[in-house]
């Protein structure tokens, strides 16, 4: 019966405990002055026949509690209250109740005020206290200490309260500042995976589509009257379609999260290379440009980022070439020197609508085509710590060139 009964009495504390602390602070503080006033009462009745002035004493050993009621929010006028309906009550009424009001108010302004207002504000409790027990019926020698001891405690309570508050306020700081950070990192790398997934959209849509348009025009000029050329220009894009399709499979597939749909992971082919390009090659000279690819110096693995981009270079470069410059020959330079890879594409035409002069990517590039190959071009470069140079050639025609860290 014993156990059942402690944990009720247990339950019922906690429920209580809850409940309190569900309270308003207000409501609480209401709650603390009404105690230590009923108390100061309860302590005062069995000494009443000693009370010079009931009338007033009873009144002030209330008065002085009710301010506690507005302690966390006015804690230097709470305590200047507190003490004033202390004195008023032991000098006239004669009785003396502990100072446990005064010393609660004390601990708020040490918990809750700057340091320059507690140092002022314990200079005046000491004068205070020595002040009053200096009066009549008071052992200066022998209260002051236990007064004292009240008072250190109640202070001493109030500063770790606010060295616990203030860590707890720069804990709260430093984890909304990390959150900041965190949120700010978070969308930077999205756009920054963004931008990577538009420039691989529009490379491999770009190339295909540039080269599918441009074999369909020639389909079109050979028709009707020499459908068997025709067949062999709609047999290249058919092919480059399909080619373009298994690209967009194998870039969409890794965005998509196999676990939520409850599939399993997409087939996915190795990263394009620089040794890939063959293809490349082939079907721009399908579309009746002459390319001829150099290899100067010694050939050196690079790391997959660079390789990809020298790749993505070179597609783009010629993608242009396809598309804009009217020329008939084009060459593709790969050139490897210590620490670098230098790739050069150039045309025999006139090249896209690009201001006039060289471009490094110091700047933007803004074609005035409105595509964005040159701009995804330089931002793959910077992203690899490169240098890229587009604008006319030695020449003629137009030049692309970036160079590279190959370590």
């Amino acid at each position: 019966m014993a156990q059942p009964a402690a944990r009720s009495y247990d339950d019922r504390v906690r429920r209580l405990a809850a409940w309190a602390a569900g309270l308003s602070p207000q409501v609480q503080d209401l709650a603390l002055a009404l105690a230590l006033a009923a108390c100061n009462v309860g302590a005062m009745i069995p000494e009443s026949g000693q009370v010079r002035l009931p009338v007033v004493t009873f009144p002030m050993a209330v008065l002085q509690t009710l301010p506690l009621t507005w302690r966390r929010r006015w804690p230097v006028r709470m305590l200047l209250a507190v003490s004033v309906f202390r004195t008023v009550e032991d000098n006239i009424g004669g009785f003396e109740p502990l100072y446990l009001a005064s010393a609660i108010a004390y601990y708020t302004v040490m918990a809750r005020s700057s340091t320059r207002v507690r140092v002022v504000i314990s200079v005046l409790v000491l004068a205070g206290i020595i002040t009053e027990l200096s009066m009549r019926d008071h052992n200066l020698v022998a209260d002051f200490p236990v007064v004292a001891m009240e008072f250190v405690t109640a202070g001493m309570v109030g500063l770790i309260s606010h060295t616990h508050r203030a860590y707890l306020q720069e804990a709260r700081a430093r984890a909304e500042r990390a959150e900041a950070v965190h949120e700010r990192e978070v969308a930077l790398a999205a756009a920054h995976e963004r931008a990577r997934i538009a420039r691989e959209l529009h490379d491999v849509v770009a190339h295909h589509v540039s080269l599918i348009a441009v074999q369909s025009d020639a389909a079109a000029t050979l028709l009707p009257g020499q459908p068997v050329q025709a067949e062999k220009h709609v047999e290249v894009i058919g092919q480059t379609a399909r080619e373009a399709m298994g690209e967009l499979r194998r870039l969409l597939g890794v965005l998509r999260t196999p676990a939520s749909a409850g599939r399993q992971p997409p087939d996915t082919a190795p990263l394009p290379s620089v040794s890939q390009l063959g293809p490349v090659l082939d079907q721009v000279r399908e579309a009746g440009i002459s390319v001829d690819l150099r290899v100067e110096g010694s050939p050196a693995r690079l790391a997959p980022g660079i390789d990809l981009a020298a790749y993505r270079i070179v597609q783009e470069a010629l993608t242009n070439t396809v598309r804009h410059s009217g020329a008939d020959e084009a060459a593709v330079t790969f050139r490897y020197e210590p620490g670098y890879v230098t790739v050069s594409v150039t045309d025999t035409g006139f090249g896209p609508a690009t201001a006039a002069g060289p471009q490094r990517t110091g700047g933007p590039l803004t074609p005035r085509s409105g595509g964005f190959g040159l701009v995804g071009m330089a931002e793959r470069v910077a992203s690899c710590g490169g240098s890229l140079t587009v604008g006319p050639g030695q020449a003629g025609g137009f030049a692309v060139t970036a160079r590279l860290p190959a370590p």
